[in-house]
């Protein structure tokens, strides 16, 4: 059997194979909930044969979201408009369910991508005021965060458990928690964007402390059999900023407290970053952090290829791989990989029939 379509167990939830859908974001919400968008986007996504559906970044707080129309799950009506998506997908669909908790900190409130994704001030419409580690703009002239006190830093650790509840609540079988890309949690860890001067800036072990608190809140907020992941940058491909030493020194940490897995992505928290982009390009900062936990390790990054993936996963470079823009340019890439490896896929019987004569044996 080809090794991209064996099981993996995590806690008390089994994947069929090792393809994991991304989150993605879709910036179709409105005020913070869910449309019918939604419904399609995750509904034929959730037709696909992989081995699990990530939803997009979901934000714990409203001032939490990238932009205006961001997925939010930090209120009952933000709950609600998730569970009657989840009603319809589930309906269809047996394949498990993750969602991403996230706070965007510095880089919110901005437009949508198709708008330009300008930040917009706080005072003009679709806008607020945003919060993060430190007082630095992510870029020069953008209207600067306001740096997390105390009490800020109790409201987040309190929305991303209730979040984890409600996520309970609504049937998710994992949660990631969102620390890469430059958001609030990366925006801890990494000194170009952390000058505090608190038991939570300066030394390594002083920036990992915000997250890990995090980690725990939504660890203790979600039941105990369901899988907890973390979503990490490996580096920020800038100068003086975080890197794979960091990120390994974390992933251990996070393997202390009591992670699920580790999904290794980069980039995202410095406009100077010089990111080396190619096919599989971020596959070795996977490896570097496989190298040093016993927990799975999910990869990701311009994996296209059904080849591509397996050597992946055969040659033990990462325990899954995360498929995102390749599955929404293809959303049955996960049929197409079975059929080229020779494996058998899952899908629904009203797809059946559709089984190319050349490809024998492939659906159950």
């Amino acid at each position: 059997m080809a090794k991209l379509f064996e099981p993996l167990t995590l806690g008390d939830l089994t994947l069929s194979n090792r393809i994991v859908i991304a989150p993605m974001c879709q910036y179709s919400a409105q005020d913070g909930a869910m449309t019918d968008w939604h419904a399609i986007h995750l509904g034929q996504l959730a037709l696909s044969g992989a081995a699990l559906l990530t939803i997009e970044a979901s934000a714990v707080t409203p001032e939490g979201r990238i932009t205006y129309g961001d997925v939010g799950l930090y209120d009952d009506a933000t709950e609600a408009a998730m569970g009657k998506v989840l009603e319809t997908l589930r309906r269809w669909s047996d394949m498990p369910i993750a969602i991403q908790l996230a706070h965007a900190g510095r880089k919110a409130s901005t437009a949508k991508p198709w708008d330009g994704g300008a930040q917009i001030a706080p005072d003009a419409p679709n806008g607020w005021q945003t919060l993060s580690a430190s007082d630095l703009p992510f870029q020069a002239g953008e209207n600067a965060p306001v740096a997390l006190d105390s009490p800020g830093l109790a409201r987040i650790r309190v929305a991303f458990a209730e979040a984890a509840h409600r996520a309970a609540r609504l049937g998710i079988d994992a949660v990631q928690i969102h620390a890469a890309h430059g958001y609030l949690l990366h925006q801890f860890l990494s000194p170009l964007s952390n000058t505090r001067t608190d038991e939570y800036g300066g030394s390594l072990e002083n920036r990992m402390r915000f997250p890990l608190e995090v980690f725990d809140a939504v660890r203790a907020a979600f039941p105990a059999e369901k899988p907890v992941t973390v979503r990490v940058s490996g580096t920020d491909w800038a100068e003086g900023g975080w890197d794979i030493e960091q990120t390994v020194a974390f992933a251990k940490a996070l393997e202390a407290h009591g992670a699920s897995a580790i999904h290794v992505s980069s980039g995202g928290n410095a406009v100077q970053q010089q990111i080396p982009v190619g096919p599989s390009y971020q596959v070795p900062l996977g490896r570097a952090v496989k190298e040093a936990v016993a927990i799975p390790v999910v990869t990701v990054g311009l994996i296209t290829e059904p080849e591509q993936a397996e050597a992946i996963i055969a040659t033990g470079e990462a325990d899954l791989v995360a498929i995102a823009r390749t599955v929404l340019y293809d959303p049955r890439w996960p049929w197409h990989a079975a059929a080229a490896l020779g494996a058998t896929i899952k899908v629904a019987p009203q797809y059946l029939r559709s089984q190319p004569r050349r490809v024998k044996d492939l659906f159950v």
